[in-house]
């Protein structure tokens, strides 16, 4: 259930008590394990944690008006749902938090980026808490560009002219801030060159 509430503040306020405080101590767990080049923020409903445009302008590819975002945190219907991008992105990520969260005897209820428990007793904080300390914003950067590479596209989302398979999907690297910044549009031509 997405919420209207535009600050952390009142999404908080807003929850029942009992899942308030659970979500609380779930979110304690991310502010101490995150890096510092990341923001918490309200985004599509729920705590968000995210690269903020001042540290990649470009933001998310499919709405580069967002931020692109790592985590997030949210009192859903029947759970509280963490949900981990960098586990999501990341094959090798993904297979040490499955192993982790199992080693913990905890059952795991797990989508492709969300992890999901009905009681503060069944999530495994520390896994929570070592899977966001794990990825730097600039880190998770570096990943969200090699990812888009790989799949033909440049840092701004745009199809690059070849495909992933190329030297440049290799070695693709986040740009400078202000070669990150999306061209300014051009007047289109009404003839042809």
């Amino acid at each position: 259930m997405m919420s209207k509430a535009t600050t952390v503040a009142q999404y908080l306020k807003s929850l029942p008590e009992e899942r308030r405080k659970a979500v609380e101590a779930v979110r304690k767990v991310v502010l101490k394990n995150l890096d510092a080049d990341y923001e918490e923020c309200m985004l599509y409903g729920m705590i968000g944690y995210a690269v903020p445009h001042r540290m990649w302008p470009t933001g998310y590819h499919c709405d580069p008006t967002k931020p692109l975002m790592v985590a997030a945190l949210a009192s859903q219907k029947d759970n509280i749902t963490v949900y981990l991008m960098s586990v999501y992105g990341d094959k090798a990520e993904r297979t040490w938090f499955e192993k982790t969260w199992k080693a913990t005897g905890r059952k795991l209820n797990m989508g492709s980026s969300c992890v999901r428990f009905k009681r503060l007793e069944d999530a495994a904080l520390d896994v929570i808490g070592e899977a966001i300390r794990r990825v730097p914003a600039r880190t998770y950067i570096e990943r969200y560009v090699q990812t888009l590479a790989k799949s033909g596209r440049a840092p701004d989302g745009r199809k690059l002219k070849s495909a992933g398979t190329g030297s440049k999907a290799k070695s693709a690297k986040p740009p400078s801030k202000a070669a990150a910044r999306p061209p300014a549009k051009q007047p289109s031509r009404s003839s042809k060159a």
